[in-house]
């Protein structure tokens, strides 16, 4: 199936802001629904004027016949950041292979083939995190004389936590901007993949700003969208151990099970918990990052008892030598966080059994560094 791609986008984008804003406190803070959030963000991203920064007069020509790009994993919230702090992971990802093809028509795009963990994903473009994704970076570009065909290679599971969804849509949006010479900046194609996930997951972007820019990465603002690269230094190794236990937690169960009220004295400590993991991301402090990883008191704790072993696993993963330990994302893979690999696997055996132990759950360890660089061109065939 096709889908056309001919009406263009408009980007609120806006410099990161230096000013400080105040607020009188309340005794409790309200989560609102993500599909109060989603209405009220999706506008900005609708309607038809194009910036000047993409205000492309003529249709662009491809550079290539084919491009295929790779975007890597990532582990989201970082315990006390839920929806605004994420990371990349190397070494595990989707690919996205993309092509100009004249059976499929002008100005539209076409999934050809989904192979590895995705084989249950529709091919339909408006039902596929990639090829939602096409299909926004090609209104961006106002692309009209080619069609497009798409191949996904999945290499993350569905449901892992591990950004599975973002991994797919940052791809596909870097696969289409690459293939067109590149003329979308990095915020652009971030828009692009929450235009994916808005209608996957929800309106977040800790999975796919990571997936697409590398690194660390606080989302600052939704509206208008506002991203800060947070530069961990380059001199000290991370190691993340990532367990993945045989068992679904779907994104829409582990949402329900958030409170829709906190109290002052939770939000205060999670406000002062995600500052203390960026600084300690900066200063390249594990000790502090994993202290903070572990301390979430608001989100993790509603969601752990729905993963069966996830205490004995955090327990376990402290134990033997990490510096901390959450659910990644919405789950149930969980992240721990080391400064030497052979620890690491000491690490991810040790939650292995426990997961089998306490949760009567098999269990699948990988012991993974940090991914500085995002979403990328791996290959291409020049015209």
């Amino acid at each position: 199936m096709a889908v056309s791609s001919q009406s263009p986008l408009q980007l609120k984008l806006r410099h990161i802001s230096t000013t400080n804003s105040t607020t009188q406190p309340h005794p409790t803070v309200t989560f609102f629904p993500k599909s109060h959030l989603q209405s009220s963000l999706k506008f900005n991203i609708s309607v038809s004027a194009v910036p000047k920064s993409v205000a492309i007069t003529a249709d662009p020509e491809p550079c290539f016949t084919s491009v295929k790009s790779f975007a890597p994993a990532t582990v989201a919230n970082l315990g006390p950041g839920f929806d605004f702090l994420g990371c990349a992971v190397d070494g595990i990802g989707d690919y996205v292979t993309l092509r100009v093809d004249p059976n499929v028509h002008p100005g539209e795009v076409s999934i050809s083939d989904i192979s590895g963990a995705g084989s249950k994903l529709s091919k339909n473009p408006l039902w596929n995190c990639a090829g939602i994704a096409a299909i926004a970076v090609m209104k961006m570009l106002k692309i009209r004389s080619v069609g497009l065909s798409l191949s996904l290679e999945k290499g993350l599971p569905l449901g892992s936590g591990l950004g599975s969804s973002a991994a797919s849509a940052a791809a596909a949006a870097v696969a289409v901007n690459e293939l067109f010479g590149g003329k979308l900046s990095v915020s652009e194609l971030v828009l692009a993949g929450l235009e994916s996930e808005s209608k996957v997951s929800g309106y977040h972007a800790d999975n796919v700003a990571p997936s697409i820019m590398g690194g660390f990465v606080l989302i600052r603002s939704y509206d208008p969208l506002e991203l800060m690269q947070l530069k961990f230094p380059h001199e000290r190794d991370l190691f993340f151990v990532l367990v993945n236990p045989e068992f679904e937690a779907p994104t829409k169960k582990m949402r329900a099970a958030l409170p829709p009220e906190i109290t002052m004295s939770h939000h205060v400590w999670n406000c002062s918990q995600a500052g203390a993991l960026v600084a300690s991301v900066l200063q390249g402090d594990l000790a502090g990052f994993g202290k903070a990883l572990s301390s979430d008191k608001i989100v993790e704790p509603r969601r752990a008892p729905l993963i069966p072993g996830m205490e004995a696993v955090k327990k376990a993963a402290i134990e033997a030598g990490a510096f901390g330990c959450t659910i990644s994302g919405a789950g149930p893979t969980a992240v721990a966080v080391t400064d030497d690999e052979e620890t690491g696997r000491k690490i991810g055996e040790r939650m292995v059994e426990a997961f089998l132990e306490g949760g009567n759950l098999k269990a699948l360890a990988m012991v993974k560094q940090l991914d500085r660089v995002g979403a990328r061109l791996v290959s291409s065939i020049p015209r």
